[in-house]
């Protein structure tokens, strides 16, 4: 099983569409504290639809919490300032897939921690486009996995 893990997500219809995708892929999704809005969030409920019974979720109260309870998993760092193209590097069952909070990304320290294992998705040169919307770039991310793997389990 591939991991999603979404480090303080602000926007609830993003987090809600990752949900349905995590739902539709047998992808677990992990959410990293503090959070932009409640669980509970209607808008959040909406945007994941029915799926929300089939997402396998876990939350964390920190990033330092997520860190240490996976400390000896494989990480991908999914940010504008990767080093490598997306599809450029080889994602194993198990590994976990970060993206950062959608008006930052990820914290700076992170990326240059683990810069080994930190992507991208190319995009245009132009100064006015800073990345793509969080769950269309966590959907582009997790097929190239699934793909590379087969689609284990889907059809």
């Amino acid at each position: 099983m591939f991991n999603i893990v979404l480090v303080e997500p602000e926007i609830p219809q993003n987090t809600g569409n990752i949900a349905r995708t995590c739902a539709a892929t047998g992808t677990a999704l992990h959410l990293v504290k503090p959070l932009g809005f409640s669980i509970d969030d209607k808008h959040l409920k909406r945007a994941g639809l029915d799926y929300w019974p089939y997402v396998n979720i876990t939350v964390y109260e920190s990033l330092d919490d997520f860190l240490e309870k996976h400390k000896d998993d494989t990480l991908f760092m999914a940010t504008t300032k990767g080093g490598k193209n997306y599809s450029e590097v080889k994602y194993e069952d198990g590994c976990y897939i970060l993206f950062g909070k959608e008006t930052k990304g990820l914290p700076a320290e992170l990326i240059k921690e683990y810069y080994d294992t930190a992507v991208r998705i190319p995009m245009g040169k132009e100064v006015n486009l800073r990345s793509l919307n969080l769950s269309n770039s966590a959907a582009v991310i997790i097929y190239e996995a699934l793909r590379q793997n087969g689609f284990p389990e889907l059809y």
